[in-house]
């Protein structure tokens, strides 16, 4: 494994505000439908690149995870609009639900996640794939399925995370393309250390944005995203029934071909909500250093953190962070 000495950055407990960055601006598109119907919606406006062989990157959340993305929202999406394509996964590196492809093909039956062809990419061991221009790694391994896509489209739940302090599209690829043996170790774990999890704050994030780099340096012009600002619990999906309550409220639906430009207007969105409605949320970003994620993804020219936010429910117009949260209400089960 190619790994390298470098010292972390720093400042992802630090919140970056708009009028303080500076760059070119992507195009993110916004709909407060929380549907299947607002799903669908806000694909089509990023799907002109999906083309050939597809692959959702989709987690698949421990056993009864109550806050996943609703599996007939994807089943009706799948059907609709990407009919042949496989929704993709890979084992999880800690004992669990998802540790084995057994286990994990157990974890989507219970989860209702059978109503397609479903890759565990690492079912057959890894692939690596280059990390161009990273500072702590050079190739990253991925499940080896991953060389057999044309197209990628990934498709988060947005929400917080015990490590990464929120899980975007950053964290769906860079930890969920990652193997389960090998490629989850290189970001999570030190080298030689009894500690599975001693890879922290800015150096974690860096890790993990590198594989995500990996990744979208592999499909070129061919991935998109889509960020499900719904039921954001602190907790990620992985830790399942076990996950903290939710608190804050939920927002919409975001779409773009930036990964950087989508997962910085899902953390503006919840920087523009009310003290009270985004304390809980932005505690944890902070508390992990996970601001980094977006400051790293810059630096290593995987996006822009500036960008244009049109509201695909009002024609198209460009709204400002205070107006597409305006309404939000606090979450009822």
């Amino acid at each position: 494994m190619a790994e390298k000495k470098q010292i972390p950055g720093t400042g992802g407990d630090h919140y970056i505000p708009y009028e303080e960055r500076t760059g070119a601006e992507s195009i993110v598109y916004f709909t407060r439908d929380l549907s299947a119907e607002g799903l669908r919606r806000i694909f089509q406006r990023v799907s002109g690149n999906i083309t050939g062989k597809t692959g959702i990157k989709l987690h698949t959340g421990e056993p009864h995870g109550p806050n996943i993305i609703p599996r007939p929202w994807v089943k009706e999406l799948i059907e609709k609009d990407l009919p042949g394509a496989s929704i993709v996964e890979t084992n999880s590196y800690y004992e669990g639900g998802r540790y084995t492809t057994e286990q994990h093909r157990e974890t989507l039956k219970v989860n209702g996640g059978t109503f397609c062809t479903f890759d565990i990419m690492d079912e057959e061991g890894a692939a690596a794939l280059p990390v161009n221009k990273g500072n702590c790694i050079t190739e990253m391994f991925m499940g080896k399925d991953i060389l057999d896509y044309d197209s990628l489209f990934v498709l988060t739940h947005f929400k917080g995370h015990s490590k990464g302090g929120f899980g975007g599209s950053d964290k769906n690829i860079g930890i969920g393309c990652a193997d389960g043996r090998i490629g989850k170790k290189m970001i999570h774990t030190t080298p030689g250390s009894d500690d599975m999890w001693d890879i922290s704050d800015e150096e974690f994030m860096e890790r993990m944005t590198e594989s995500a780099k990996a990744v979208v340096d592999h499909f070129g012009e061919h991935i998109s995203y889509v960020n499900v600002m719904r039921n954001m619990s602190v907790s990620c999906d992985c830790e399942g029934t076990a996950a903290e309550p939710v608190v804050t409220p939920n927002v919409g639906i975001l779409a773009s071909l930036d990964i950087l430009a989508i997962d910085q207007a899902s953390v503006d969105l919840v920087y523009a909500m009310k003290e009270e409605d985004r304390h809980a949320l932005v505690e944890r970003i902070e508390s992990r250093h996970g601001l980094r994620q977006l400051t790293y993804m810059k630096e290593l020219h995987m996006g822009n953190d500036r960008y244009h936010l049109i509201d695909i429910d009002h024609d198209d117009k460009e709204i400002t962070l205070s107006e597409a949260v305006k309404d939000v209400v606090p979450f009822e089960e």
